[in-house]
């Protein structure tokens, strides 16, 4: 089938991570003209990787853009991982966008299309830390929000399954922490007995969900292993309804994963109101976690929207892999 389009594509982007997989077609500025996703994430293949896995879930997905068009192809996440299509080794921090194109990796498709992989990122340290997608997210909304990187300090929050925090300093990704809130949440509601009297239902209950801010930021001092119980007992006393305790533990985790954040601010004599405040992620996370900073005091933080998008053009142009005319943009 032929594809018609209004403008010419001049890029295909992947956001290939752990559970999914998008692709997106780029014309020469930058716009989207079409994108698709599949659930095939690295590890949800329909074959292993060793019999073509990859390969098969690009060609399904891409293949019919690639026979009208022979674009180059960039691409960012968990395919660059071990477990990838191919090992993109980190760069260390810090790190602008510089490090990332000299770096990227190239694996060939069976039809001899050339994927360009952007590696992720490592801070070494006590406690190293690594991003792999999350960096392509923020140079995206660096280069679509060019106010963000103009002088001064940004924070920019990534909300998650692993919630990230990245200190942006002069367009370098300085250092970042990792908060496991949004696994550990899950854990704790589906495997755990903290779940067994929690009662799912259609909305959110933010007057339980501030509760479990305010618990972890004013009675938290001894630590989140004490007031996770909190969930339970306050179901036990009446005081929080089974379909509140979900919200309750997720302010909760949300409230230490921040106070968290401002104590290791306060160890460099630092506050949330010393950073430009930016969130990446989806509506409804994001919208919970300007919640709860705004509980705390923090400065109103930005949502920033199509940062994947932003990134994967921007990388791929500044490396030189689109026609002149596009870099020219």
């Amino acid at each position: 089938m032929d594809i018609q389009f209004t403008e010419t594509p001049a890029l295909i982007g992947l956001d290939w991570g752990t559970s999914s997989l998008r692709a997106y077609l780029f014309d020469a500025t930058g716009g989207v003209l079409d994108s698709r996703h599949s659930a095939s994430g690295i590890m949800h293949l329909p074959k292993p990787r060793e019999s073509g896995g990859f390969d098969e879930v690009f060609e399904s997905l891409c293949g019919d853009w690639l026979n009208a068009h022979a674009v180059p192809v960039i691409a960012a996440g968990m395919v660059g991982s071990a477990q990838g299509w191919a090992e993109a080794p980190y760069v260390a921090a810090p790190a602008n966008c510089g490090p990332l194109i000299g770096a990227l990796k190239t694996v060939c498709s069976s039809r001899g299309a050339a994927i360009h992989i952007v590696p992720g990122i490592i801070e070494h340290g006590a406690f190293p830390n690594v991003m792999r997608g999350e960096e392509t997210q923020i140079f995206g909304a660096l280069a679509a929000q060019p106010e963000l990187g103009a002088g001064g300090k940004t924070l920019i929050g990534l909300p998650g399954t692993h919630a990230k925090w990245a200190f942006v300093v002069d367009g370098h990704i300085e250092r970042f922490l990792t908060f496991m809130t949004g696994e550990v949440f899950a854990v704790l509601r589906d495997y755990t007995i903290l779940g067994r009297t929690m009662h799912p239902c259609a909305g959110s209950d933010d007057e339980a969900f501030l509760r479990g801010v305010d618990m972890a930021v004013h009675c938290g001092a001894t630590g989140v292993l004490s007031t996770i119980f909190s969930t339970r007992t306050l179901g036990l006393t009446g005081e929080l309804r089974p379909e509140q305790q979900s919200d309750y533990l997720s302010g909760l985790l949300i409230g230490h994963e921040l106070a968290g954040l401002s104590n290791h601010l306060a160890g460099e004599d630092s506050t949330l109101d010393d950073w430009k405040l930016g969130l990446i992620g989806g509506a409804d996370l994001c919208e919970r976690y300007r919640t709860a900073l705004a509980r705390i005091g923090a400065a109103e933080a930005r949502i920033l929207h199509g940062t994947t998008e932003h990134g994967l053009f921007h990388i791929a142009r500044d490396a030189g892999l689109l026609p002149a005319i596009a870099r020219a943009h």
